[in-house]
Parts: structure tokens; C-alpha cells; sequence
């Protein structure tokens, strides 16, 4: 950990009580350490032999050859200081690689800080007396020890900064914008005075990075303030919205994964053939067809012409999430199943598949362990991506069902603009789209051995 840069100077400030003591520790045990001893003895004997007059004469012959060459001008002063920095640079080098050379001979190593550290953790008594004020410390190498673990934190870590990253640009957008949120809301009758109040209300009247610090502050506490239109807790109504929005993608989620990835099998197993074509068309079809007019179609005749179905959503009758769930899975089983028959074409080809054949295993087994197991990975990530974006807020369905859900929310604030809400919608969005991805990366872990192994050395 010490030899990470990103992991060192946390360790260091979270354990600095117990770092402190390690310290004074090591500092009072380098006094019997060896290694000083030898590196001294060392450097007089390359000193003796004459070794660093001959690194400057090298040195200097050098420059002066390359200035020679490059048609330089230079003084003798000049290329004699820069002959001896550079000698001096080699001769350390070379005094380090003796030192430790003469080391191993006589097997022995330098102690370093870490191996004080080491060796203190060794001892129960320490490890007591440092727990408490090590906790964070200790906490952070437990953390470190299991390389799982370690990918998902720093994944989490780095999600911290996107979905900092992403507020700060969305706010910066939103106040250079020319539109006015308290004219529109107001209307065109309202005064001055009422503008400039309601200003003052909401902070309006602030500079740039006040207003900036108080959204990051509230993004940091879950407190996204009230909304301009409607004077709602934004983070109590994206939570009220949530509900109908993941209902909705979950079950889109689950039919496309039902219907697509068997589609897709199939079709790559029986390449060329007429089934085949026929799926392929299809999902050809589904993803081209714009979702807000196959939601109008569905609407057109399932509900006003055949009153199967209702044209609207209802939470007291199942039947109106049906269309809504189909048209938004439309486009996403398309993708699925297109990815699937390319991704099984790939994998049937290897060589391994060939041996799998050959050991006598039968196609189902040779089906369902080698190729579609290692065939996923481009899946997982098609579904992953298509997934976060539904979970973000599938506005267009929402607005021809007319459900009360985080996309449509989200449109409707926009164009006031309502700057509260729109942050807590850009919040959402970004805090689960970070959360699919980490998600799709410990599914690959799951499903291919070589990236488990890559993570361990990671």
C-alpha cells in the first residue's frame, strides 16, 4: 500500500497516531541498521578507485560529442557542470545497486518502514493499543487485503467524482442559461419586486459560486432544497416518482432478457436459416420503430379500437403497465438479441469449442457451459448500459402513458428551468447509472475467469 500513491498518503493520515509511533520506532532501530553501514563503506571504496573521475570524464566526452554532432554551442563551464550532474546522478545509482548487491550476499535486507510496520502489527499488545486510534487505518488495509472489495470501493470512489463532476458542469449550463425561473413561474403580470423576491427566496440573487457550494452541499447532506414549482422536497419526490420507474424497467428488463437471449441463441445456431432471417428482421423492426409512435399505435388500437386495454396508466389496475412495458422493451430486446447472435457466432468458431466437441460432451452442454457462458460478456454489457438508461428516466413512455415517473418529472422541470429539480434528476440519474456500471463490471468478474485473475493483480 505504501508503494501506491493513491493508497499511501490515506493510510498514512488515517493511522497517524500509530504511523507517528511506528515512526519514532523505526528511526531508533535505523541506528543498528546495516545498510547505512555498507552504503557508507561503498561509496569510499568507488571513491578510492577512482570511479567517479572516470563517470565526468565519460560524462564530459559525451556532450561533447553530441554538441559536436548537433552543432551546439556551448561554454566549457556549462558542459562541465552538466557532465558532473550527470555523473553524479550515475554514480548513485550505481553506489545503490552495490550496496544492495554486497545485501544479499550476505543475506540481509534494509530495513524499511513497512517492515517496522510489520513487524509492530506481529505483536497483540500493539495491535491493541492501536486499534482504536488506527481504526480508519486498519479498516482501509482490511479493505485493501481482499482485491473485490478493493475494485468495488474505488469504483464507488470514482462515482463520487463523476456524479461531482456532472452536477457542477449541469449547474454551470443551467446558470448560464438565459431563461428567467422566476418570470416563468410568476408569469408575464409579475413585477419586478415579486422577480427579485422570489430571488431572494430560492437564492437566486447569489453569485455563481455561492449558489454552486450550496447545491454541492445539499448533494452532499441529501438535501436538494424545495422545488420553484410546486415548493416540493425535490429528494422526497424523485423518491415518491421511483417506485412506478423501476417497476416499469424491471419487468421491460426481464421479458427483453426472456424473449432476446433465447432469439439470439437461436439464430446463431441455425445461422442463415429462415428462422434466422425472421428474427433478425424483427428486431431489425424494433429498433427502428420510434417509441413515442409505437406507444400511439398501441393506444390507437388496443385501447380505443379493441378496448383491451387502457390508454393511460393506472396504479389500481395492472393492466394499464402493459403497453408501456412492452413499448419500452421494444427497442432494448432488439439489441439484445442482435448482440447475442453475434456474440454466440464469435464463440462457436473457437478452437475450445471444438475441443469441447471432441471430448464427446452434447450440444446442449457444449451450448449452455462454454458458449454462452463466454459469450455474456458482451451482453451483460448491452443490457447493463440499455438497463441504466431506462432506470434514468424513460421520458418519451412516460409521456405518451402519461406516468408520473422520474423522466417525465424531469422534462417538465426543464424547461422552467427548475434548477432544483433538475439537480436532483441529474443526481438520480448519475448515481444510478455509476451503481448499473459496477454492477455490469462484478458481473463480468462473475462470469469470466481471466478478468477474476486480473482483478487479484490489480
Amino acid at each position: 500500500m505504501l508503494r501506491n500513491p493513491s493508497y499511501k498518503y490515506f493510510l498514512l493520515i488515517l493511522g497517524a497516531p500509530v504511523n507517528i509511533a511506528v515512526l519514532l520506532f523505526h528511526i531508533s532501530r535505523r541506528k543498528n541498521d546495516i545498510y547505512h553501514t555498507l552504503l557508507e563503506e561503498t561509496r569510499l571504496e568507488l571513491l578510492e578507485s577512482g570511479y567517479m573521475g572516470q563517470l565526468v570524464e565519460e560524462t564530459r566526452e559525451q556532450l561533447l560529442k553530441k554538441q559536436q554532432f548537433f552543432r551546439q554551442n556551448a561554454s566549457a563551464e556549462q558542459t562541465e557542470r552538466e557532465a558532473h550532474k550527470i555523473a553524479k546522478a550515475r554514480f548513485q545509482e550505481e553506489l545503490t545497486e552495490s550496496t544492495n548487491r554486497k545485501l544479499l550476499l550476505n543475506g540481509q535486507q534494509r530495513l524499511s518502514y513497512a517492515e517496522t510496520f510489520a513487524s509492530c502489527i506481529q505483536s497483540r499488545a500493539f495491535l491493541l493499543l492501536s486499534f482504536i486510534p488506527g481504526i480508519f487505518m486498519y479498516l482501509l488495509i482490511l479493505l485493501y487485503s481482499s482485491p473485490y472489495m478493493k475494485y468495488v470501493f474505488e469504483r464507488l470512489l470514482m462515482s463520487l467524482f463523476v456524479i461531482m463532476g456532472v452536477s457542477v458542469l449541469v449547474f454551470t449550463i443551467l446558470h448560464l442559461s438565459p431563461m428567467n425561473p422566476a418570470a416563468n413561474i410568476l408569469g408575464e403580470t409579475a413585477t419586478e419586486d415579486q422577480i427579485a423576491n422570489f430571488n431572494r427566496i430560492y437564492g437566486l440573487d447569489q453569485s455563481y459560486l455561492s449558489q454552486l457550494w450550496n447545491n454541492i452541499k445539499g448533494i452532499a447532506t441529501f438535501d436538494l432544497g424545495k422545488s420553484f414549482a410546486g415548493n416540493e422536497q425535490v429528494t422526497a419526490t424523485i423518491a415518491r416518482k421511483f417506485p412506478i420507474t423501476f417497476t416499469l424497467t424491471m419487468i421491460s428488463l426481464l421479458m427483453s432478457m426472456i424473449i432476446a437471449i433465447p432469439v439470439g441463441i437461436i439464430s446463431a445456431m441455425k445461422r442463415n436459416s429462415f428462422w434466422d432471417y425472421t428474427f433478425m428482421f424483427i428486431a431489425l423492426i424494433g429498433l427502428s420503430i420510434p417509441s413515442f409512435w409505437q406507444g400511439l399505435i398501441f393506444i390507437l388500437n388496443f385501447s380505443i379500437k379493441l378496448h383491451w386495454l387502457p390508454a393511460t396508466y393506472n396504479p389500481q389496475n395492472w393492466l394499464s403497465i402493459i403497453m408501456p412495458t412492452i413499448v419500452l422493451g421494444t427497442g432494448l430486446t432488439a439489441s439484445v438479441a442482435r448482440m447475442t447472435r453475434s456474440s454466440t457466432l464469435e464463440v462457436i468458431n473457437e478452437d475450445y469449442m471444438i475441443t469441447a466437441k471432441a471430448k464427446g460432451l452434447s450440444k446442449r452442454q457444449v451450448l449452455w457451459k462454454h458458449a454462452v457462458r463466454n459469450a455474456m460478456i458482451p451482453i451483460i454489457t448491452v443490457i447493463g448500459l440499455q438497463f441504466g438508461g431506462m432506470l434514468g428516466g424513460s421520458a418519451v413512455t412516460e409521456k405518451v402513458f402519461n406516468i408520473s415517473g422520474i423522466g417525465s418529472y424531469i422534462v417538465d422541470k426543464q424547461f422552467i428551468p427548475d434548477i432544483p429539480s433538475i439537480m436532483g434528476g441529474v443526481v438520480y440519474t448519475a448515481i444510478t447509472i455509476s451503481l448499473i456500471n459496477v454492477i455490469i463490471d462484478i458481473l463480468y468478474a462473475f462470469f469470466d475467469p481471466r478478468i477474476r485473475t486480473r482483478m487479484k493483480q490489480y
